[in-house]
Parts: C-alpha cells; sequence; structure tokens
C-alpha cells in the first residue's frame, strides 16, 4: 500500500486519467473527490462488497447479455431500496 499525506486542495494522480483530490478536512472526515473516466467503476468499499455478494463474489464473470454497467446499476438500485 502506497501511503501520502496530502492537504485540502491537493490531489494524486493514478495513471494518466484518474485524479483523487482532498477537498476538504472537517475534523476526522476527509472529503474526497474523484475524476475518472466514465468506463472505470468507483464505488464506496460497503457498496462494491455488496456488489461483489449480489454477484457471487469476485471471480463472477459476467454473461455476454448483461454487461458489467448494467449489472452494477440493477445492484445500486438494489440498495437503494433497503
Amino acid at each position: 500500500m502506497l501511503v501520502l499525506t496530502r492537504k485540502s486542495n491537493q490531489s494524486i494522480m493514478i495513471g494518466d486519467d484518474i485524479e483523487v483530490s482532498v477537498l476538504s478536512i472537517m475534523g476526522e472526515k476527509v472529503r474526497i473527490g474523484i475524476q475518472a473516466p466514465r468506463d472505470v467503476p468507483v464505488f464506496r468499499r460497503e457498496v462494491y462488497l455488496e456488489i461483489q455478494q449480489e454477484r457471487g463474489g469476485v471471480g463472477h464473470s459476467v454473461g455476454a447479455d448483461k454487461s458489467f454497467r448494467t449489472e452494477v446499476d440493477s445492484a445500486i438500485r438494489t440498495l437503494g431500496e433497503s
């Protein structure tokens, strides 16, 4: 794991097209912004784990009839209903 120190309004780059910015720091909470291409899924860890559970685990392959994006959108709608 790479650990970096950043101040408010500073950012880091992941590759050429993903930027993670520190927007504000309020006590123990840090507000971050992530700018990434639309085809790169970005989730909070707890949402990602819930999606993986619904898909049957990390190694589950997505069928040709259902794109990953469609499957993720469906999982997010399901989470919103609970």
